[in-house]
């Protein structure tokens, strides 16, 4: 008992701090590239070789897998990248990881770097300003993390050698038979899948087997599950997303199971390679056990990524058929978890699809609200139900819009990164307003139907007049809600609708001079025509708020 509580506080702490080093050094470097790395990633997919070689450079960058395969269920799960072109990257990704063990393998003194990781961040990031000194300074306090982790881990597990009992325990793990390989990985999978790091799984394997508690062997062994469990991340952002989001998942599952099931049964031959570059690497206290662990790491992601190499295509085409998409079926915010640690800057461009939705869709309603107005339209006929239904839709929309770049935000962001989602939030808003308008447009015409009223041909050319120019206002701004953003003259668009309002003033003084004691109904009338006018004028309000917003004069 006593050698217990001795053991398991720093070796837990250790692995808290080293978990903890590992998402600040991954949001430090995601912050530093910016969206340098998501254009990188989308863009270098052309062939099979550029797209492995985009995803370990994109690995080697943000020092984690798990991030690059959230990113690559973004991209695919909003079609920003097809899942062969995903699965070339995830085949990347494998192998990049593996540059985490070698940092730590290579480590002269844990302890030192790690003092010295989280002094020089300390430095950078409370005493230096501007922000690109703040995230690399978030970068060196995450890698001084990590190695105080693997410190604290280090020193945890050396008193083990000292109690027989405890040290048995360690010592029954086996990997001198296959059975006793499968099962040492299977319990690295189930570990691994909990702590969601491979790398964390496979430090503490080596810290181990540094110390002679584990064979250089089991080491081994639990590489192969580690390289399973790591696959649980993507899962988590796939839950509750669309088919393409499964797929991704799906495929970094089956082909990390398959390469590791595959590759197994020449487990002896991966020993055998580490011995020979690092003899008497699986003596205890060698000091080259780290660095035979990490080169054969390194040999396995390769080896796993030459069998699935010429299987792209194929492999993928079965894991399509394996998930199959539904008809109706289009991307989605919903693909993502929102606990799932996905990338800000991900998060925008999928953001930016429901945007670039809700825009089309206004002018969708804009246009059935103009044959609402010109009677063309019956009871609850295909426009007017386009409009109801439409109009609930983009109400969800903007409510996952809001709480998904919510949850987003919390982080730590860029500051191009912050300044694009509060535009985005704000583009949300103002476009589910439109939406209100032509609800709002339906139910004035519905309910002068339902009380019997009827519009003279003045009120409805007027009405078409202004309905016409608010539209052709809205036609001209909505291509300019895109990314990159396109520069254009706010001043013209600001003066045309000044221009616009004036007009929708004089529309409004000659509807209220209709009003007259010949006409008993017509005060109603003209009240609920005021009110498609005013719905109008609102519509014009939005849309010149969408503009400004988009050239940086409202946050």
């Amino acid at each position: 008992m006593s050698m217990s509580l001795a053991i398991l506080p720093p070796l837990i702490g250790g692995l808290g701090i080293f978990l903890l080093g590992m998402k600040h050094l991954s949001e430090g470097l995601q912050a530093t590239a910016g969206g340098g790395l998501r254009k990188f990633m989308a863009k270098a997919t052309s062939h099979r070789l550029v797209g492995i070689g985009s995803g370990i450079v994109s690995t080697m960058i943000v020092q984690s897998s798990s991030i690059i395969t959230v990113m690559l269920v973004g991209f695919v799960s909003t079609a920003l990248m097809t899942l062969p072109q995903a699965f070339a990257v995830l085949i990347g990704a494998n192998i990049g990881t593996t540059a985490t063990i070698w940092i730590i393998a290579y480590a002269p003194d844990p302890q030192l770097l790690g003092f010295l990781g989280l002094g020089l961040g300390g430095i950078l990031y409370f005493f230096l300003r501007g922000e690109r000194v703040h995230n690399l300074g978030l970068t060196a306090i995450g890698l001084g993390l990590v190695f105080l982790g693997l410190y604290f881990m280090s020193k945890g597990v050396s008193p083990i050698r000292e109690d027989p009992e405890v040290a048995a325990m360690f010592t029954r793990l086996s990997a001198s038979s296959f059975s006793g390989v499968f099962a040492v990985a299977a319990v690295a999978t189930a570990f691994t899948a909990v702590v969601q790091s491979s790398a964390a799984t496979i430090a503490i394997a080596m810290a181990l087997a540094a110390q002679g508690l584990i064979t250089y062997e089991v080491a081994i062994a639990v590489l192969f599950g580690a390289n399973i469990g790591t696959t649980a991340t993507g899962w988590i952002a796939a839950i509750g997303g669309t088919a393409d989001a499964r797929r991704t998942a799906l495929s970094h599952t089956l082909s990390n199971l398959l390469g590791s099931m595959a590759l197994i049964w020449f487990f002896g031959l991966f020993v055998g390679f580490g011995k020979m570059l690092f003899p008497g690497c699986d003596v205890a206290g060698n000091p080259h056990t780290m660095a035979a662990i990490a080169v054969t790491d390194t040999l396995f992601a390769v080896c796993r990524g030459l069998v699935f190499f010429p299987l792209v295509k194929p492999f993928c085409r079965l894991v399509e058929r394996l998930v199959p998409q539904p008809e109706d079926e289009k991307p989605h915010l919903s693909a993502l978890h929102f606990g799932a640690k996905i990338s800000p800057v991900i998060a925008c461009d999928q953001a930016l699809l429901e945007v670039d939705f809700m825009k089309r869709s206004n002018l969708e309603l804009l246009d059935c609200a103009r044959k609402v107005l010109s009677g063309e339209t019956e009871e609850d006929d295909g426009p007017e139900k386009h409009i109801v239904h439409r109009e609930d839709i983009l109400d969800n929309v903007q409510r996952e819009i809001t709480e998904f770049l919510g949850s987003m935000m919390s982080k730590r962001l860029p500051r191009d990164v912050a300044e694009r989602a509060q535009r985005l939030l704000r583009l949300t808003d103002e476009l589910e307003s439109v939406s209100d308008e032509c609800a709002q447009v339906l139910k004035v015409v519905k309910r002068l139907r339902k009380q019997g009223q009827k519009m003279s041909e003045q009120s409805v050319a007027l009405l078409l007049d202004v309905h016409d120019r608010v539209a052709s206002f809205a036609a001209d701004i909505t291509p300019l809600i895109r990314s990159p953003r396109v520069p254009f003259d706010i001043e013209s668009l600001q003066k045309r609708s000044s221009e616009l309002h004036a007009f929708v003033r004089e529309c409004r003084r000659i509807q209220l001079g209709r009003v007259g004691p010949e006409d008993p109904g017509s005060s109603i009338r003209v009240l609920g025509e005021l009110d498609v006018i005013n719905a109008y004028e609102r519509i014009r309000a939005y849309y010149l708020n969408c503009a400004e917003t988009l050239a940086g004069g409202k946050r």
